[in-house]
């Protein structure tokens, strides 16, 4: 009996330290030191969160910036993470990338340039935020001419908000959308 309450009181003490004590320590040192990451990384837009520059949103007007194809249902849930999981040969993999072949054809039909990957495929979490920059390159003319704004504009803009990979040392630059699109309604006065 006496090993039987010397455990249970060691396992009520462990649950309470690294169950309880602990959690809410490295919670309230990653607060007071990374305020912004520890809270999810929120975008506020005159007050209000408007998304994370953690997770993926849906755009589909030509006038911004289109992120990775979202393979969760409905599209970007951050509830619902994760790829297609489709093999290169599985139909649906394919007809989703042509699909959205299609979409940007039709968004920007005198884009001559090779469709980057990116944008025609899913990332792994399927709510990635971001995309090469290639594929920011490959959608800066229409979103320039939607916007009604010259290039070089839309491309100075773009600059601010491409990101290099960890010590500049492996992985291409890359944009967040969310962030980009934001900026330009921003810049352009777009609500």
């Amino acid at each position: 009996m006496n090993h039987l309450r010397a455990s249970f009181g060691l396992v009520l003490l462990m649950t309470l330290l690294l169950g309880g004590a602990y959690p809410l320590a490295v919670m309230g040192v990653a607060r007071a030191l990374f305020h912004h990451k520890a809270n999810g990384s929120l975008i506020e837009k005159d007050g209000k969160v408007v998304g994370s520059e953690l997770l993926g949103q849906q755009f589909d007007s030509p006038k911004y910036f289109w992120g990775r194809l979202s393979a969760t249902t409905p599209p970007y849930n951050a509830a619902a993470s994760g790829g297609s999981n489709f093999s290169p040969a599985n139909p649906a993999l394919l007809a989703a990338a042509n699909a959205r072949l299609k979409a940007l054809q039709q968004a920007d039909p005198g884009q001559r340039a090779r469709v980057p990957v990116d944008l025609v495929t899913a990332s792994g979490s399927g709510i990635d935020p971001h995309i090469s920059l290639k594929a920011a390159q490959y959608q800066l003319p229409r979103v320039a001419r939607a916007r009604r704004m010259k290039e070089e504009d839309v491309r100075a803009i773009m600059e601010k908000y491409v990101e290099r990979p960890g010590f500049g040392l492996i992985g291409a630059p890359y944009v967040n959308v969310v962030r980009l699109n934001l900026a330009l309604d921003r810049e352009s006065g777009a609500r």
